[in-house]
C-alpha cells in the first residue's frame, strides 16, 4: 500500500486487513516515488502481489505553481511503480480523478470520453494514467472524485467546522453551486477495489457514489446532518476565484464496472450517512 498515511490509504490499509489480506503499508520517507531506484528497491523488498497506489500530490491549486513536483509524483513516480510491479509480475491499482475530463460535457463522463484536462493536477494524473498503462500490463486505474473519509482533511470537514464557528452569526457561508459532481465515500472506494483484487479485469474503471449534486447541495446535506443553524449562500465559481480551474461537471458514470456487473457503490446520500456513523463510532 503505497501512500498508506493518507486519507485514501489509510482506509485501505484497514479494508485489506479486515478483508483477509497480508498487507504492509508503505509512504515518504520510506519511499520516494520519483525515485526510480528507491521504488525498486522498495518493491523488492515488500514482494507484493499487488500495489494499491494511493500516493500523490493532490493540492491542486498548489499543481499550479509546482508543475515540475505535480509531474514528478503524479506522472513519473506512476511509471516507475508501473515499471518495478511489472518487473515482480504484480499488479498495479492505481487513484486517478474527475480532472483528467474539461467538465464541458452535459451529461456523465464514461471511461471512453475524452480526457482534455484544464489544470497541471488534471494533466500529470492523465499523464500517470498513459505512464502505467505503459509500463504495466496488469493494471487497474480507477477515477474517484469529490473524495471524503475521516481522515485527512477534505471538503466535509472544512464545511462542518466552518458551520460550527458561523452558527448563530449572520454572517453566511458562500458555497459554489454552478460545479456537480458526486460526493464519494472513501471506504466504498476501498471496498470497491478489494471486490477486483483477486481478478484479472484490467483496465480503466470510474469508481464514485452513485448520483449526483453541487458543492451547495453537499454543503446544505452536511450542516443538515450535523444539525448546525447556518446561513448558506450559492455562489458561482467566478465569484469563488482559485489558481486552478476546475471542471464544471465532475460526475463520472461508472459504466464499465456496470457492464460487468461488478458495481457496488452507492448512492452519495448513503455514504454520507456512512461517514456519520464511522465517526460516530470513533468516539
Amino acid at each position: 500500500m503505497v501512500g498508506h498515511r493518507g486519507q485514501l490509504g489509510g482506509d485501505m490499509m484497514r479494508a485489506a486487513a479486515a478483508a483477509g489480506h497480508a498487507v504492509t503499508g508503505i509512504d515518504l520517507p520510506d519511499i520516494d516515488i520519483t525515485s526510480r531506484d528507491n521504488v525498486r528497491a522498495a518493491v523488492d523488498r515488500c514482494s507484493p502481489e499487488t500495489i494499491v497506489n494511493c500516493a500523490a500530490f493532490t493540492a491542486v491549486d498548489r499543481c499550479e505553481h509546482e508543475s515540475a513536483k505535480a509531474f514528478a509524483v503524479n506522472a513519473e513516480g506512476v511509471g516507475h511503480l508501473g515499471a518495478a510491479a511489472a518487473e515482480r509480475g504484480a499488479s498495479v491499482f492505481h487513484i486517478s480523478t474527475d480532472y483528467v475530463f474539461d467538465g464541458k460535457k452535459k451529461s456523465p463522463y464514461v471511461e471512453t470520453d475524452a480526457p482534455n484536462p484544464l489544470s497541471v493536477y488534471g494533466k500529470s494524473k492523465l499523464a500517470g494514467e498513459a505512464l502505467l498503462a505503459k509500463t504495466c500490463d496488469r493494471h487497474f486505474i480507477f477515477r474517484i472524485a469529490w473524495l471524503y473519509g475521516t481522515r485527512g482533511s477534505n471538503f466535509l470537514k472544512t464545511i462542518r467546522d466552518l458551520a460550527r464557528k458561523r452558527a448563530g452569526t449572520s454572517e453566511p457561508i458562500k458555497v459554489v453551486n454552478d460545479q456537480v459532481g458526486t460526493p464519494t465515500y472513501t471506504v466504498h472506494v476501498c471496498k470497491q477495489i478489494l471486490s477486483m483484487i483477486d481478478t484479472e479485469l484490467y483496465g480503466l474503471y470510474h469508481c464514485t457514489n452513485e448520483g449526483q449534486c453541487s458543492w451547495f447541495d453537499f454543503a446544505k446535506a452536511i450542516v443538515q446532518a450535523y444539525s448546525i443553524q447556518v446561513d448558506l449562500a450559492p455562489c458561482t465559481t467566478a465569484e469563488f476565484p482559485r489558481p486552478a480551474p476546475r471542471p464544471a461537471n465532475s460526475v463520472l458514470e461508472n459504466e464499465c464496472l456496470k457492464k460487468l456487473g461488478r458495481n457496488i457503490m452507492p448512492e452519495w446520500e448513503i455514504g454520507l450517512k456512512d461517514y456519520l456513523e464511522e465517526e460516530k463510532n470513533q468516539k
